[in-house]
């Protein structure tokens, strides 16, 4: 527990060794944070579900022609070129990588996947939106740690970059479940009854993601 002079009120953090810190105001008591630990149980089993889907270990990948980095759900096997209009390109299948960039080759494919899901990402949620009836005022690409996704009450609907490297049905998944939190911030029954409404197969499409998800690539 942490007590900080700034906070109104308690803030829980699942940290990266799903450690469970508390930021508290001033004269907390025990009593009154175990109570409030209790009422967000559910919200805190949902974040440490998102850290296992994406977070456990992961094989080492290297920067050399014929390394596989997944895109929309296909490997597509690294070409290191000594002469290119940008750092990294897919070309007919492969992924260009320019030799000159090897040493910021992780920034590199960070910027990558980020550029492509700026443009992919807001044609893909559309109809999703339409169909849950969700207002989405703006969505952006971001490095997001553990979380697939998050949104704001403001309707702004934050997708992780990694997210390019699924399948588009696993990307439809945490579209689906980020607008549905648009209008049911926790993962109650409630929420699920909405997810479920818009895609049925949802669990399903929750398991593959839980499997696929320490596969995938995410610089060290």
């Amino acid at each position: 527990m942490r007590v900080s002079e700034r906070r109104r009120t308690v803030r829980l953090t699942v940290e990266r060794d799903a450690a469970v810190t508390a930021t508290v105001p001033p004269g907390t008591g025990e009593a009154d944070l175990v109570k409030i630990v209790k009422s967000r149980r559910r919200w805190l089993y949902g974040k440490l579900a998102e850290r296992r889907e994406l977070g456990e270990g992961r094989p080492p990948r290297v920067f050399v022609t014929g390394e596989g980095f997944p895109y929309l759900g296909r490997s597509h096997r690294l070409l290191l070129v000594d002469e290119a209009p940008a750092p990294v390109r897919l070309v007919r299948g492969r992924l260009e990588l320019l030799r000159d960039s090897v040493p910021d080759a992780s920034t590199e494919m960070v910027r990558w996947y980020t550029r492509r899901g700026r443009t992919w990402l807001p044609r893909r949620i559309e109809p999703w939106a339409e169909r849950m009836r969700a207002t989405v005022t703006e969505l952006r690409v971001l490095p997001l740690g553990y979380r697939w996704g998050s949104c704001t009450i403001q309707g702004r609907v934050n997708v992780h970059w990694a997210t390019m490297q699924l399948p588009p049905a696993l990307v439809d998944y945490v579209l689906v479940h980020e607008l549905a939190h648009l209008t049911r911030p926790d993962h109650g029954d409630g929420f699920w009854a909405l997810v479920e409404r818009s895609m049925p197969d949802y669990a399903a499409r929750r398991e593959h993601l839980r499997r696929l998800g320490p596969d995938l690539w995410l610089p060290s």
